[in-house]
């Protein structure tokens, strides 16, 4: 497995969020982590990223442990980070926030690059000499994929990829979702639109009060309307 989370549990104090979560992400997957808000989906997230380091538990990387890595040490090892909220950096323009993390640490053979990027989200070509401040919240979803793209990632996390976004915006990151995959670029993936992740994943995780309380594949969740009904509201 190229990510394998094994009983992790993370902590905000003496608050316990995650309570021994297990799943895996194998090369060319898309895998989904689930379930309503609060439920320890974006903590997973950080204790994964060294945002927010595990109490217990074992986050292996390409075979190798990246616990106690720092945030940077663990993106060099071959992790693209999307994260819930953006985060760009609002004074750069779009050029200069693609270039300013862009790396190829682990020598990728096609390496993205600014001209890949704007081939794969035209919209921002367009606006490439614009300040992230002044991009629509859908542009400013769309630089910060492909700001994580820009490190060249074996495995890309994209948290809360489409929420809030227009429909027409919306449309077009699950078309980029559907072209990543189509290049087996790994992604592990938040959203809460059910009907994009069933078409998209290969794999589910359900998150509920910090455990994994049901897994499987998009087959076997299309199925089970009842465990799509309790954990996840629909």
């Amino acid at each position: 497995m190229l990510l394998d989370v094994s009983g992790v549990e993370t902590f905000y104090g003496r608050s316990q969020v995650l309570f021994g979560v297990d799943f895996q992400v194998g090369e060319g997957e898309v895998v989904t982590l689930m379930g309503r808000n609060g439920m320890g989906k974006t903590t997973t997230i950080r204790s994964i990223m060294g945002l927010t380091r595990p109490a217990r538990g074992e986050v292996m990387f390409g075979g190798r442990t990246i616990v106690g890595l720092s945030p940077f040490r663990i993106a060099q090892c071959g992790i693209g980070l999307a994260p819930e909220g953006r985060e760009i950096f609002p004074t750069l323009t779009v050029h200069e926030n693609l270039v300013a993390t862009a790396a190829n640490p682990l020598g990728a053979a096609r390496p993205w690059t600014t001209r890949r990027v704007f081939d794969l989200f035209p919209r921002l070509g367009e606006r490439r000499a614009q300040a992230g401040a002044l991009l629509s919240g859908g542009e400013q979803q769309m630089l910060a994929i492909a700001r994580a793209l820009m490190t060249n990632p074996r495995l890309l996390i994209l948290d809360e990829a489409t929420e809030g976004l227009a429909p027409l915006v919306r449309d077009q990151i699950w078309q980029v979702i559907q072209d990543l995959k189509a290049e087996r670029q790994a992604i592990l993936l938040i959203d809460k639109n059910l009907a994009h992740l069933v078409r998209v994943a290969d794999r589910h995780y359900i998150l509920e009060k910090g455990r994994v309380v049901w897994s499987g594949t998009s087959q076997d969740l299309s199925r089970d309307s009842a465990a799509a009904h309790r954990y996840l509201g629909v």
